[in-house]
């Protein structure tokens, strides 16, 4: 964190000490989240939390900051929504404005197959508890007056899904508020500290704590919150982890007129788009076909995400691009997280996240902090644990997942 932003938020700075009741690698959202829960919910306050860079310095701070609930199978649809439900309050419960936005999300549909797909997922969000609405062409196109409903001639607008709970947050204030709240409670955040590798029992059936580059630190509970290098951690306790990672490339441009209110993608055409508070108009799509661990971007998604933005939204012909990122996607093979205990004694997990984890932040940190905090698999993400794969019971989401 640089010095302007010190003097703005109040952290307090520890060195490190020898022993903890829980140790999280990883200063990101999940793994911030967790240890404010740890701290709030359950009075465990001897955490430490380690980042090899800085406090949302990995894809909490890459990411395009989409919190919806609007998923296609019962019990991602009672995560999310539980995550979103916190995500309400959490300015009020943390005291601090995150600039959080209630935007809605609209989905646009481009044949009659779209739209019949679209009923059946729009009534069992409502059913579930997140009131989503089937639009007609005309009220998408009052809702959204900047769309070309002939989709350039070749892609025409049929209608639209409206998930109503869809909204926006600041990225860097949401870490920063979780960060501050587990840290006026005790909690240990250490940056700028590399884990190195796990101690582990002499069987390496327990885990016993971490190595760094600031000395050994020990623990009988350890959380990895680290998104995209999590099959590294894995290696380290012995643990195979069903984790491909996936660069996820994002741009935004130069300011526009702030009237954009809803977020809007396209399934078909593989593009999302909403409006920053400062006006920018902030474009995302699907992950890098090609696994791997570099933060390049590059021309070639630009092109394509950008086109197919303009075909549906002409006024982006005349915007420019200001700026562009990547992020480390950490893919699980059923396009859903992976929470809680693993076959390790005491290491903890949450990953799988793809490009869904920033909308996930508030309801995996108070799932897995429960999980540690009691040893058994909180209710909610029972459905996500590790064990699925064994099991054979995969929880196949990939119609979720937005742009795949």
């Amino acid at each position: 964190m640089n010095e302007f932003q010190e003097r703005k938020v109040k952290l307090k700075w520890h060195e490190p000490k020898k022993n903890y009741d829980v140790i999280i690698i990883g200063g990101g959202g999940h793994g911030l989240a967790a240890a404010y829960y740890l701290a709030t919910r359950h009075g465990i306050t001897n955490v430490a939390v380690i980042e090899r860079k800085y406090i949302g310095g990995g894809n909490s701070g890459r990411n395009t900051t989409i919190i919806r609930a609007d998923y296609g199978i019962p019990e991602a649809m009672a995560f999310y929504k539980r995550s979103v439900d916190l995500y309400y309050q959490l300015e009020q419960e943390t005291d601090r404005w995150m600039m959080f936005k209630p935007k809605g999300m609209l989905r646009l549909m481009h044949s009659e197959a779209n739209m019949q797909s679209a009923i059946k997922r729009a009534h069992t969000n409502t059913v579930f508890g997140s009131p989503t609405d089937i639009l007609s062409a005309a009220e998408v196109s009052k809702m959204v007056p900047e769309i070309d409903m002939t989709g350039g001639g070749k892609y025409p607008v049929v209608g639209g899904f409206l998930h109503h709970a869809g909204a926006t947050a600041r990225h860097d204030r949401v870490n920063w508020g979780l960060a501050e709240g587990a840290n006026k409670h005790g909690v240990h955040i250490h940056q700028r500290t590399a884990v190195t590798d796990l101690i582990m029992s002499a069987d390496g059936s327990k885990i016993n704590g971490v190595r760094t580059d600031k000395g050994d630190m020990y623990a009988d509970q350890v959380l990895c919150a680290v998104g995209g290098h999590v099959t590294s951690i894995g290696n380290m306790a012995g643990l195979r982890l069903p984790i491909r990672t996936h660069p996820l490339q994002a741009f935004v441009t130069n300011h526009y007129e702030r009237k954009f209110e809803p977020i809007v993608a396209s399934l078909l055409l593989h593009f999302y788009i909403s409006q920053t508070a400062r006006g920018e108009m902030l474009m995302g799509a699907h992950v890098d076909r090609q696994p791997a661990y570099n933060y390049r971007a590059g021309y070639d998604f630009i092109q394509h995400c950008a086109h197919h933005a303009m075909t549906i939204l002409p006024f982006l012909r005349k915007m420019r691009v200001l700026r562009q990122w990547t992020g480390l996607c950490d893919m699980s093979p059923d396009a859903s997280p992976v929470m809680g205990l693993t076959p390790v004694e005491g290491l903890h997990i949450t990953t799988g996240w793809g490009t869904w984890g920033f909308k996930a932040i508030p309801a995996s940190g108070e799932s897995v902090a429960e999980t540690i905090a009691t040893g058994k698999q909180a209710e909610l993400i029972k459905p996500f644990g590790l064990d699925r794969f064994a099991k054979d019971r995969t929880m196949g989401d990939l119609g979720s997942t937005g742009t795949h």
